[in-house]
C-alpha cells in the first residue's frame, strides 16, 4: 500500500481556492524570529545552575587521574570484548572480561565526583526535558483553542 492509496474515497487535488501547504520535515524552513528566539532561549540555558554545575563537574573528571585512568581502562577492555567476542569467538573470555568491566564501572560510579557528574547531566536532561514539554504543551493548547474557533471554510474545500 503506498502512502496515496486509501480505503476512502476522495481527491487530493483541492483546487486552487483551498491551498492546503505541505511541508516535508527535511525542507521546513523556520522563520528567523523563532530562530532568534530559540538561540537566545539556548544562551540563557548555558547560564542556568545547571548547566553551571554540569561544566564545573565535567572539569573536575576530566583532570581526575584515577577517574581518567579508570575510563582509559575500561574502554581497553572494550576493545579486548569485542576482539574474544567477534574474532576470536572464546565466550569464557567474553565473560570473565565481562565482569572485570563491571568491577571497575561498579567503582567508577561510587567516586563522589562521578557521582556529581551523573547527577549533573541528569538534571541538565530534565532541565530541557522541561522546557521541551512547556513549548510543546503551550503550542498544543493553542492550537486546540484556535481549533475550537468555527471558521468558514472556502468553497472549494469539501
Amino acid at each position: 500500500m503506498s502512502a496515496h492509496d486509501h480505503d476512502h474515497d476522495h481527491s487530493h487535488d483541492h483546487g486552487e481556492g483551498c491551498s492546503i501547504p505541505s511541508f516535508d520535515n527535511r525542507e521546513l524552513i523556520v522563520r528567523e524570529d523563532i530562530l532568534a528566539r530559540a538561540k537566545e532561549l539556548a544562551q540563557l540555558i548555558t547560564t542556568s545552575e545547571e548547566v553551571e554545575m554540569y561544566q564545573r563537574s565535567e572539569k573536575l573528571i576530566q583532570s581526575h587521574e584515577r577517574v581518567q585512568g579508570m575510563i582509559t581502562t575500561i574502554k581497553k577492555k572494550q576493545k579486548e570484548l569485542v576482539a574474544f567476542e567477534k574474532t576470536f569467538k572464546n565466550p569464557a573470555m567474553v565473560e570473565k572480561i565481562s565482569a572485570e568491566i563491571d568491577v571497575i564501572q561498579d567503582e567508577l560510579d561510587n567516586i563522589p565526583i562521578v557521582l556529581q557528574f551523573q547527577q549533573s547531566q541528569s538534571d541538565v536532561n530534565y532541565l530541557l526535558q522541561s522546557i521541551v514539554s512547556i513549548i510543546r504543551d503551550s503550542v498544543a493548547e493553542k492550537i486546540d483553542v484556535e481549533a475550537a474557533k468555527p471558521e468558514e471554510a472556502p468553497e472549494e474545500c469539501d
